[in-house]
C-alpha cells in the first residue's frame, strides 16, 4: 500500500477509535480474577481420577491390530530377472534403461499431431507391464522356469519394439506434415 491509501484509511476511521481509558483499579481487578482462576484450576487438578474406558479401548484396538497383522500369511516376494543371477540383473537393467530413454524421447515428441499415437503406445506398454507382473508371479511359482525367463525377456523386447515403431511413425508424420506445408507454401 502506498502512503496515499494509508492516509485515506486513517481519515475514514477518524473518530472511530476507542480512546477511553479504563476505570481506576482495572489492572488490579484483572490480576485478582487471573489469580482466582489459577487457584480454581489448581484445586480441581488435585482431585485426579483415572478414566479407564479410553485406555481399555486403545489397548483393545492395539491387540486387534496386532492379531490381524500376525495372522495374515506372508506372501513370498515376487522374483524378477534381477533376482535370478547377476547376468539377468544386467539384462534387466539394460532393458529398463533403454525403455526409460525411449519413453523420454517419446514424451519429447508429444504434440497435438502425435498425441493419439503416443497415447495408444502408452496403453500397449501398460498392457505389457501388467503381463510382466503376471510373469513375475509365474516365475516365483515355477521356481525360475526357463520358459518364463524367456517370456520376460521377450516382454522387454516387445516394449522396446513398440517404442521404436512409434518413434518411426512420429518421424513419418512429421515428414508428411513438413512436405504438406512446403507444397501449400509453394503453390
Amino acid at each position: 500500500m502506498d502512503n496515499k491509501n494509508i492516509d485515506k484509511l486513517f481519515e475514514d476511521l477518524q473518530g472511530r477509535f476507542d480512546i477511553n481509558k479504563p476505570k481506576l483499579g482495572h489492572q488490579l481487578r484483572f490480576l485478582d480474577k487471573l489469580n482466582e482462576s489459577k487457584n480454581v484450576s489448581a484445586e480441581s487438578g488435585s482431585v485426579w481420577r483415572l478414566n479407564w474406558k479410553p485406555l481399555m479401548a486403545v489397548a483393545a484396538s492395539i491387540i486387534v491390530c496386532l492379531g490381524i497383522f500376525f495372522s495374515i500369511p506372508n506372501d513370498p516376494e515376487l522374483l524378477d530377472l534381477a533376482s535370478i543371477s547377476p547376468e539377468m540383473s544386467n539384462t534387466q537393467d539394460f532393458f529398463t534403461t533403454t525403455i526409460e530413454n525411449e519413453l523420454k524421447k517419446l514424451n519429447d515428441e508429444r504434440s497435438p499431431l502425435t498425441q493419439q499415437i503416443i497415447d495408444d503406445a502408452l496403453k500397449q506398454l501398460q498392457l505389457l507391464e501388467n503381463e510382466y507382473t503376471n510373469l513375475k508371479i509365474d516365475l516365483t511359482e515355477s521356481n525360475e522356469d526357463q520358459r518364463v525367463i524367456y517370456a520376460m525377456i521377450s516382454n522387454f523386447q516387445s516394449r522396446i519394439e513398440i517404442l521404436n515403431n512409434v518413434l518411426e511413425q512420429i518421424e513419418n508424420v512429421k515428414q508428411f506434415k513438413s512436405n504438406t506445408d512446403e507444397n501449400t507454401n509453394t503453390i
